[in-house]
């Protein structure tokens, strides 16, 4: 991959992290954005903190594109359930307890390294931390659906299209206390928290998040919803519901002190994905059943 300092000339108007993602194919928009946020780029000079920067013809852009981070993942020999497989994407369920990529306590035993057995060189290594073949993710906890992209081209169609809302994610869960509505939609900016790094909270200058939810049946104890994401944001799900009064069951860092029920981390299961492949243009769609300790939570619960 490309790194060190790139300049650049801008021929027209034009947003900044646009122009940038036009002019270095070899990074997504998302990790631009990153670099602008970063402090990492210049306009004539000036550092440039704001990705909607309007640029004028003639302006000169830098930019300091860090050389990527290697995690030295090493291929282990751990099972997959693989939904399905080409050569341009794998779908995977992924169990609760396994971290998606190596970071700092959990150099092994990720889906990355078992990525690395089963397909071996063929995934994507784009973004800046070398991640093969890691285009999304869901937490450690999270289970279900989860797909991983085998190349570049792959990585760089699936990151636009889900930066234009185009992959449909599912989720269920089940949250404390009663949900009064039927349905509804979050619509409120997700930000990290100044006070404790590992949490993100509703905040005024967080990035965009929604998140729509229906009931699929409340119980004395909670209510257990369908969830689908407009958006994408770290602990997204999680975040939205505790700021609605409802956070996830199970949740060690959302509702530390609640009722956990048995539970070993939150209640939250990635139940299906549908997009149209990048290359072949057919519309795909997986799902999977909700796992065991989904449904042993359930049989726990009290209908109303």
């Amino acid at each position: 991959m490309v790194s060190g300092l790139r300049t650049l000339k801008a021929e027209e108007i034009s947003r900044l992290d646009v122009f940038i993602g036009n002019s270095i194919k070899e990074y997504t928009r998302s990790y631009f954005n990153g670099l602008i946020s970063d402090g990492k780029v210049t306009v004539n000079g000036v550092i440039i903190t704001k990705s909607g920067y309007k640029l004028a013809s003639g302006d000169v852009v830098t930019v300091d594109i860090p050389a990527p981070i290697n995690t030295d993942a090493v291929a282990q020999d751990i099972p997959l359930d693989i939904l399905y497989e080409d050569d341009d994407l794998i779908i995977i369920n992924k169990p609760q307890g396994m971290v998606v990529h190596p970071a700092a306590g959990h150099n092994d035993g990720t889906l990355v390294n078992a990525l690395l057995k089963h397909c071996g060189d063929n995934l994507s290594d784009i973004n800046g931390v070398i991640r093969p073949g890691i285009v999304h993710r869901i937490d450690k906890d999270t289970s279900g659906v989860m797909m991983a992209v085998k190349n570049n081209e792959t990585h760089m169609k699936v990151s636009e299209m889900m930066s234009l809302h185009e992959i449909e994610r599912v989720y269920r869960t089940v949250v404390y206390g009663i949900v009064p509505e039927n349905k509804g939609t979050i619509d409120a900016p997700i930000g990290r928290s100044g006070k404790d790094r590992r949490r993100m909270l509703v905040t005024p200058d967080g990035k965009p998040s929604v998140t729509h939810f229906e009931v699929v049946q409340r119980y004395r104890e909670g209510t257990d919803l369908r969830v689908v994401l407009e958006t994408g944001r770290t602990h997204q799900i999680r975040s939205h519901m505790t700021y609605i009064g409802h956070p996830v069951f199970g949740d060690p860092l959302y509702a530390p002190k609640r009722k956990t029920y048995g539970l070993e981390g939150q209640c939250l299961h990635s139940t299906s994905i549908r997009f149209i492949h990048p290359r072949t243009g057919e519309e795909m769609y997986f799902e999977t059943d909700l796992p065991d300790y989904y449904k042993s939570l359930l049989d726990k619960l009290t209908i109303f």
